[in-house]
């Protein structure tokens, strides 16, 4: 399906806040567009990886990032950038920091979804209607009410849940690599960096949808908005309020002959 039939879609029934964002791991320098912005070289900053979603989303760039781009160690770890190390592995690092031991920073760590270390040299990542290659991964941000409707449009054709984990942070862990590990819709529960670092709203979740999925969604997006799941969400409106007594008092008043 067209990337730009798509993006019309989500415009048509979602009307997200932002861009949804197409997102490519490539595996050479090769494969990274031209014009796409690497933050240590174009902008002389290294970055977290839900920095370089937010400005595809926020201000509709191409950016692409490397290892030597990475600020954050579980976005790098989780897409393969740089090798899952013995200290990472028992937590001796106090990251997460706000985990209540080494531990359970080593069980956590133990535990996060990661591409193969090496597959892959960067993350490319593009604002969708601008996106000229073909995406492994479509992120939608949006509000619970929007997400709702991704949701439902995800279930129209299999009647089957989505199941997704949440652990506070690692959103791009959410976002990216889960989705290419399991070829499954996520929900993402965003927080820690992406709320504090790439400034995600308060009010904000997000979708990730693998490429292999998106024509679906799309279909379910068009046959649940015509059986009436809707957005924005419909009101019944229909029924005759009720006011504090000296309101038919006075309507009753007003509508008197004179």
């Amino acid at each position: 399906m067209e990337l730009q039939k798509i993006n019309e879609a989500l415009n048509t029934y979602i009307r997200p806040g932002t861009f949804p964002v197409a997102v490519k791991m490539a595996k050479s320098t090769a494969e990274v567009p031209e014009k796409a912005r690497m933050p240590k070289r174009d902008l002389g900053v290294t970055m977290a990886v839900c920095q370089g979603i937010a400005i595809a989303r926020r201000l509709g760039w191409l950016i692409a990032m490397g290892k030597e781009d990475m600020l954050c160690p579980p976005g790098a770890l989780g897409l393969g950038l740089v090798p899952a190390k013995a200290k990472f592995l028992d937590g001796s690092f106090n990251v997460p920091f706000w985990l209540k031991s080494q531990e359970m920073r080593a069980k956590m760590n133990r535990n996060l979804p990661r591409l193969e270390y090496g597959k892959y040299s960067h993350v490319v990542m593009a604002p969708l209607h601008r996106a000229d290659f073909e995406p492994q991964v479509i992120i939608i941000y949006g509000n619970p009410a929007q997400i709702s409707r991704l949701i439902q449009s995800a279930v129209y054709a299999t009647a089957e849940p989505i199941i997704s984990s949440s652990a506070g942070g690692f959103a791009c862990g959410g976002e990216i690599t889960v989705p290419i590990l399991t070829d499954k819709c996520q929900v993402i529960i965003t927080g820690g960096g992406d709320r504090a670092i790439a400034q995600a709203d308060d009010y904000e979740v997000a979708f990730a949808a693998p490429l292999s999925k998106v024509e679906a969604l799309i279909e379910g997006l068009e046959a649940t908005h015509k059986a009436g799941m809707r957005y924005p969400t419909p009101s019944f409106l229909m029924y005759q309020a009720q006011f504090p007594p000296p309101f038919a008092e006075l309507m009753d008043y007003l509508k008197q002959s004179d």
